[in-house]
């Protein structure tokens, strides 16, 4: 793939983003980040190139690494390199050594903010690079994963500066994790398998937004759809929307796709492969590659081949076989091209706004994970309704007044 298709992937990108190229005026015309370094760790896809385009057009000297192995597209890294001028160290495919040697690099611009998705990049900081924490204001991390070890690092009186929780944004998740992760799930699948849904019995493991948005999107097509849950209130939920929800260990034996959506290791272990039929498909829709043990089923293994882009057969020693997309890694994003652009639109302009919302704050916020202030989260779902061209009520003074008021009853 060439510089020029990368090229055109964002042009094509940025149409579906209306409310990121309203910012991009903005920013243009009253630039937020002059002189701000800012380092980025997120999938290097066209939607991320735009978010790129408009940290830019703020001002911002911005560098940009890959928060997978798999996920950067190549011809998009070309562009931005090319095209837009901005420090991209990021290639699909690399190992574990030149990923974080990727990291560093891009930490070697000295940040006053960061942007994470995963928390990679900002644990290196904590760990490795800790003379850089004199230079930072501030951070945004951009999943859940992210968040759930960044809360750890706050817990643990560890985390050294203030980050805001993008993740946790209405106007980010209830979309994005939901409809985002629901669809590019699916097409990561259907990309590297060629299955037909209708009729499969799909079991999703963790009933989250991401698992919900996956259940969903695979009811839709016609599956018979299994969800296993550690916690009971989200149990409850999916048997009142129409699932089966049983054990993992249970649920093995049954299924015929099995796709992991939980942010936590070992979901999928030796015991529940030793059960599962065979030809099952595993997927992994969570941030990192150990929902499915890998390990476990190498040694369950006689032999492993890749029978298609993304999908490798494991020829189990008992004559079964098992197929895994992806080695394991985001499916979406490793399989496909992550979530359409129309979501990250929303995600994106979380992102931008909350980089802004910090430089304002610069050294008025102690080191703690902050959520989206409510009038960014509203006013992200006020701009895309406008770029939709959907117009909503408004309260009039009395119902505005009552709402406030305790006073009124019966």
């Amino acid at each position: 793939m060439s510089r020029e298709s990368g090229r055109k992937k964002i042009i094509w990108a940025a149409r579906q983003m209306p409310v990121l190229t309203l910012l991009a005026e903005r920013f243009k015309t009253n630039p937020p980040l002059v002189g701000v370094r800012v380092a980025a760790c997120l999938h290097v896809t066209a939607e991320t190139a735009n978010l790129a385009r408009v940290l830019k057009s703020g001002g911002a000297d911005l560098s940009l690494c890959a928060s997978n192995p798999l996920s950067t597209q190549d011809d998009i890294a070309q562009s931005l390199r090319s095209d837009y001028k901005i420090k991209v160290y990021a290639k699909r495919g690399v190992n574990s050594k030149e990923y974080y040697k990727n990291i560093a690099e891009c930490l070697a611009s000295k940040p006053n903010l960061t942007v994470d998705d995963g928390a990679d990049l900002v644990t290196q900081v904590h760990s490795k690079n800790k003379r850089l924490l004199k230079n930072i204001w501030g951070g945004t991390e951009e999943t859940t994963t992210g968040v759930v070890r960044l809360r750890a690092l706050a817990k643990s009186g560890k985390l050294k500066y203030p980050i805001v929780a993008v993740n946790d944004a209405l106007s980010k998740h209830l979309f994005d994790n939901q409809y985002g992760t629901g669809q590019s799930t699916i097409d990561g699948i259907l990309r590297a398998t060629n299955i037909l849904l209708a009729g499969k019995v799909a079991v999703v493991a963790g009933y989250g937004w991401c698992g919900r948005g996956v259940a969903l999107r695979l009811k839709g097509m016609g599956c018979r759809v299994i969800i296993s849950e550690v916690n009971a209130t989200k149990a409850l939920e999916a048997i009142m929307d129409g699932y089966q929800v049983m054990p993992l260990i249970k649920a093995a034996s049954l299924g015929e796709l099995f796709i992991t959506c939980t942010g936590d290791i070992d979901v999928i272990t030796s015991d529940h492969l030793k059960l599962m039929p065979d030809g099952a498909i595993l997927a992994n829709a969570g941030h990192f590659d150990v929902e499915i043990n890998i390990k476990d089923l190498d040694k369950l293994s006689s032999q492993k081949t890749l029978v298609r882009h993304e999908l490798t057969e494991y020829k189990l020693k008992n004559g079964k076989a098992l197929y895994l997309v992806a080695e394991g890694r985001l499916v979406n994003l490793s399989a496909a091209e992550g979530h359409p652009a129309a979501v990250m639109d929303l995600s994106f302009a979380n992102q931008a706004l909350s980089l802004e919302y910090l430089v304002k704050h610069q050294g008025l916020l102690k080191p703690a994970v902050y959520p989206v202030p409510a009038e960014i989260d509203k006013e992200i779902a006020q701009l895309k309704l406008k770029a939709l061209g959907v117009s909503i009520d408004t309260l009039t003074p009395k119902q505005a007044k009552y709402l406030s008021s305790w006073q009124t009853g019966t």
